[in-house]
């Protein structure tokens, strides 16, 4: 066997354990939503988050390359949950930080298509 296949053996495992993780997790939120018998605006952004895990790890075994946008737009949720969770007591300056850092991710994103469309 050669490196490069015991590699992607092991690759696929763990994106396999991730993703069964990701189920797990899912189902852990779900359960907690069902005993407390309410759900918040931050438990549906990270119920987005774990399905944009499954989406980016089926996108991964569908086109069998890693896709750089993926994980920017969940980046982008878990910002987006982050100043949720944080209230309206939190520092003002904080929020700029991630706002401005929401906005450089949606540049890049934004960057990475446009290459794409070019090739």
């Amino acid at each position: 066997m050669s490196i490069k296949r015991l590699i992607d053996a092991v690759e696929k495992i763990f994106l396999a354990l991730i993703a069964c993780f990701t189920v797990v997790a899912m189902g852990q939120e779900i359960w907690v939503l069902i005993e407390n018998r309410r759900v918040a605006l931050q438990d549906l952004l990270l119920m987005f988050i774990y399905a944009e895990v499954l989406g980016m790890l089926g996108a991964f075994y569908v086109r069998q390359r890693n896709l750089i946008i993926l994980p920017l737009f969940i980046a982008m949720t878990a910002l987006s949950r982050l100043i949720v969770l944080q209230g309206k007591d939190s520092d003002p300056i904080v929020l700029l930080y991630e706002a401005g850092a929401i906005l450089l991710i949606a540049v890049a994103c934004w960057i990475t298509s446009r290459m794409r469309s070019e090739e």
